[in-house]
């Protein structure tokens, strides 16, 4: 047991877990309903889309870059799904997911060949492709915007189904998050994307195909992010040229407050989620409080500055124990 509470405390999740358990304490405390049953299916639907994006998000910063383009992937894709379903409203629900996610998969190759085989930096690339794709966006949709009473009843529901009173969203979404998790800790090819961002020059000289490893993160996340359009489409059901835009911050947010450490090297797709996560219970506790929302925005700026604070004071402390280890050895 003692083992197990130490296991907790030291890893990088458990602060995001007690600050949640925290929120969710305070909050409650003042507004009883805030975990009715309904509240909760509310609120994991809330974070489900952004779980997703944040998760996909992971894979590429762990690998020291950054991927900004996923909202505008994400209102690319949720259009698309809205023009195909109110088109052809025989399509299968499981063909409009395949083909969203294909489709986001495609930009992300876009972002994925630019960033590795030109070599150029992440943030420049997908912050071109970010306002690419949305031109692409606006100059298809060209002002239409596409209803719920456009779309069939069956994809739909998918944004709204739940089972056992969990919403089918955050059931995709906890897939989603243990996949990728499990890729990242127990494939070779993932565990070499944190020696990439670890340090990319040594990973290249030990032989890890950098450029590659790179390019399938990119793809990973923009296949994530075509996921998460399509699961906005079934959300909201309304579904214009403008979907997503802006929540690229909110997902990098989520990362970095997750424990994703912005400098690469460190991270999981688990704390990813309880960032998301966190960040959505903080807009729904400040407007149960009846607190400004402005300060939501203050919180989600603090404790970003604190998670890449503590992200250089381990690093610090990760460098100074090796020194000792080194001088003592000698």
């Amino acid at each position: 047991m003692v083992g197990v509470v130490r296991r907790f405390w030291s890893a990088r999740e458990s602060g995001i877990v007690v600050a949640l358990v925290l929120l969710v304490l305070v909050t409650t405390v003042d507004s009883p309903n805030f975990l009715s049953p309904q509240s909760v299916r509310d609120l994991l639907l809330g974070a489900a889309i952004l779980v997703v994006l944040a998760v996909g998000q992971t894979v590429v910063v762990i690998s020291r870059n950054i991927d900004l383009s996923v909202g505008s992937v994400l209102g690319l894709v949720a259009f698309a799904t809205g023009k195909l379903l109110s088109s052809a409203p025989a399509t299968p629900t499981a063909v409009a997911v395949l083909l969203g996610v294909g489709l986001g998969a495609v930009c992300g190759v876009v972002n994925g060949v630019l960033v590795a085989a030109a070599r150029v930096p992440a943030l420049v690339i997908t912050l071109g492709t970010l306002y690419a794709f949305r031109g692409v966006d606006h100059s298809w949709a060209r002002g239409e915007q596409i209803n719920a009473s456009d779309m069939p009843r069956s994809f739909l529901g998918l944004g709204t189904w739940t089972v056992l009173g969990v919403p089918v969203l955050a059931i995709i979404a906890l897939t989603v998050v243990l996949a990728v998790g499990f890729y990242l800790r127990n494939y070779r090819s993932g565990r070499e994307l944190y020696a990439i961002g670890s340090e990319p020059a040594a990973a290249r000289l030990s032989g890890i195909p950098v450029g590659r490893r790179v390019f399938t993160s990119f793809v990973v996340c923009g296949a994530s992010a075509g996921l998460a359009g399509v699961l906005y489409a079934a959300r909201f059901g309304t579904v214009d040229a403008t979907a997503g835009t802006g929540i690229e911050l909110q997902v990098v947010a989520a990362a970095v407050v997750g424990g994703v450490a912005i400098f690469g090297g460190s991270g999981s797709a688990y704390g990813a989620a309880l960032g998301a996560l966190l960040l959505t219970t903080i807009g729904s506790s400040l407007a149960v409080l009846r607190i400004n929302p402005f300060w939501q925005q203050a919180v989600v700026g603090g404790l970003i500055l604190a998670a890449i604070g503590l992200d250089r004071l381990l690093a610090v402390r990760a460098a100074n124990r090796l020194r000792g280890r080194s001088s003592h050895d000698a």
